[in-house]
């Protein structure tokens, strides 16, 4: 069973990594070579969290982005899913703070504690202490237009029309992790994402997302599956939970509006289910 000392582990490790990854972005500067400290940053943060995670719980099974798939998973009763460096992108771009890490605690079926750190912003947000959403964020039929996350480098393209059916501001920003924990904050009404992710991905946002009372799901409404075999999520919703019937109403709407008559949508899926952006 999940104990203090998981949730105080996913907050721990999450944070130690992204301060690596902070020194490591000063000591390159400005002028260093995205591609290259993005590389380092990968394998810094990989490295740290895997070689922790062997030694305070050699039991339990690891998926990580920068790894290698390892099937035992598949039959452990327990998985840490990381992403040591979310927002990758960014992470290379000088005075970006919309990058994050990632750790999570996946126990017999569930999500069970995870950490989502916001190193360039000092912040990290856990489910040790899930952060209460403010008490003046929207309630659904606010009358004030929603303003919803989604991904900088490949919005799917049904969300355009999800913004014309409810009047809402989309707006770009780099890293899942870094779109859940502004929806989680109340900074942000709603992050909607169709254009294919991994566990990892969204694995701690949406444990944390979960644990300070929001919404997740698939945007059909369908439940959000960790520990597969197929460790690809084809899309995702969080919010509030006072707005999630009328956005996935609103989304139903907008990608049947995008389909041949004779093509019905298949559950799960979209218009750019081949594209995996954060």
């Amino acid at each position: 069973m999940t104990d203090t000392s998981d949730h105080e582990l996913a907050r721990d490790l999450a944070v130690a990594a992204g301060r690596r990854l902070i020194e490591l972005r000063a000591a390159a500067g400005a002028s260093a070579d995205a591609d290259g400290l993005r590389k380092a940053g990968d394998l810094l943060a990989h490295e740290f969290l895997t070689a922790e995670l062997a030694r305070l719980r050699p039991q339990d099974a690891v998926l990580s982005e920068e790894g290698r798939d390892d099937p035992v998973r598949l039959t452990a009763s327990r998985v840490w899913i990381v992403d040591p460096l979310d927002g990758t992108r960014e992470f290379g771009e000088p005075g970006r703070t919309d990058w994050a890490v990632h750790v999570a605690l996946w126990e017999r079926g569930d999500l069970t504690a995870g950490a989502v750190a916001l190193p360039a912003r000092d912040l990290v947000l856990s489910t040790l202490e899930p952060p209460a959403r403010p008490a003046g964020a929207r309630a659904a039929g606010s009358g004030t237009s929603l303003r919803i996350l989604v991904s900088r480098s490949r919005p799917p393209e049904f969300v355009q029309r999800l913004a014309a059916d409810l009047g809402a501001e989309l707006v770009p920003m780099g890293s899942a992790g870094a779109k859940a924990a502004a929806v989680i904050l109340g900074e942000f009404d709603a992050y909607v994402h169709g254009g294919g992710q991994y566990e990892w991905d969204s694995a701690a946002p949406v444990a944390v997302a979960r644990a300070a009372g929001l919404h997740t799901s698939r945007i059909d409404g369908s439940p959000l599956a960790y520990n597969q075999a197929d460790v690809s999520i084809p899309d995702i919703l969080i919010s509030p939970a006072t707005l999630a019937a009328q956005l996935l109403a609103a989304i139903a709407r907008a990608r049947a509006a995008g389909q041949p008559a004779s093509a019905p949508v298949p559950a799960g899926s979209s218009s750019s289910d081949l594209e995996f952006p954060s």
